[in-house]
Order: structure tokens, then C-alpha cells, then sequence
């Protein structure tokens, strides 16, 4: 087990309970990804929301966004994995190697569109490697899962919140990221109902 769920309890975070009703999750690639991304990241949504997760295979770039672009616009990536959704109580998390950005933003880790129950993470920026910093793969995955579950947990009603050690806490930088971890205060535990 990672030390930083060995963590969670100390820092009053804790994941969603198991004894919570089953979230169903599908995870797909977006573009080109190695299928072993999804792996770890289907192991920690599950492991942090008490979710049934499954991989769900690969879309292609959305058709506006022709590949060799330094940055994407999100919005479609949203849109394309909304329209693949099949018509079931899932949620469908689409995960990238591209760097996102969204309207008004430098860049984004992540987007969700609880209307379609669709979300989209970007694995670009999380890479330790993307700011000259020596690879390490236990921090990236860490980064991963904490994204994953920030977007998913918009999916499923929260909206930002002020404590920066909840996962649901606005990452405006990687070292947002990286304090908050990917565990729910106790606040977004008790929306949740969890």
C-alpha cells in the first residue's frame, strides 16, 4: 500500500466507505496511452471511492483537436466522451496524455461535465518529467488517482471546496495538488452522504 493512503486518516481525510451504494465507472483512454495508465488508475478509483470500475477501451482525439497541438481545448474531449457513454447509470472518465486547457485557463489537470456525466483528466502536466524533475513513477500515480477522483467527485454533485487538504480542493499548481492527496474531508464526505 502507498503511504499516502497510510496518510489519510491522519490528516482527518479518509476514502469514500465500501458499505457506500456501488459507483460504476468506466475509465477510457483518450489518444494514445500504453493500456498499463489505466491500470493503476481503475486499482485507486476503485480503492478511493468504493467504485466498480472497468476500462472501457480507447476513443480517438476528438475530430477538432488534429494531433501535433501543443495544448488541446477540453471542451470537446468532454463532449466525445459524453456522446460514447453508453445509456447507463456510469460515469465515464476519460483519461489523456494531451495538455488541456479550458476557457480563461492557462491549463487544467482536469474537466467535468456532471450533465453528461463525463470527466477528463490530463496526464501531461502531472509527470514530474514536464518540469525537469527526475522521473518517479509513485508520484505521478499519485497525482493521477488524486486528479481522477477530484473530477469524478464533480460527477457526482461536489463542487470546489476551502480545505486544501481535500481532494476536492481547486488545484491551481501541482503543489496544490500534491497537499491534498486524494482523500474527501469530512465536509464533502457528508454531501456525499457517505
Amino acid at each position: 500500500m502507498d503511504l499516502w493512503l497510510l496518510m489519510l486518516p491522519l490528516l482527518g481525510l479518509m476514502a469514500v466507505p465500501a458499505t457506500a451504494a456501488p459507483l460504476a465507472v468506466r475509465l477510457v483512454s483518450v489518444g494514445s496511452l500504453p493500456p498499463a495508465l489505466l491500470g493503476f488508475l481503475e486499482e485507486g478509483v476503485a480503492l478511493e471511492l468504493g467504485a466498480a470500475v472497468r476500462l472501457g477501451g480507447n476513443l480517438p482525439l476528438p475530430a477538432s483537436c488534429p494531433e501535433g497541438l501543443s495544448q488541446y481545448p477540453g471542451p470537446p474531449f468532454l463532449a466525445a466522451l459524453a456522446a460514447a457513454r453508453p445509456p447507463v447509470d456510469e460515469f465515464i472518465l476519460g483519461v489523456t496524455g494531451v495538455d488541456l486547457t479550458a476557457p480563461g485557463l492557462n491549463f487544467v489537470f482536469g474537466l467535468a461535465d456532471p450533465g453528461g456525466r463525463a470527466a477528463v483528466i490530463s496526464l501531461a502536466r502531472l509527470y514530474p518529467e514536464f518540469y525537469g524533475q527526475p522521473r518517479d513513477p509513485r508520484l505521478f500515480k499519485a497525482r493521477a488517482v488524486t486528479e481522477a477522483v477530484h473530477e469524478l467527485g464533480h460527477l457526482m454533485g461536489l463542487d470546489h471546496c476551502p480545505n486544501p487538504a481535500c481532494v476536492m480542493a481547486f488545484s491551481n499548481s501541482l503543489a496544490d495538488t500534491d497537499r491534498k492527496g486524494p482523500g474527501f474531508c469530512e465536509a464533502c464526505r457528508e454531501k456525499l452522504g457517505k
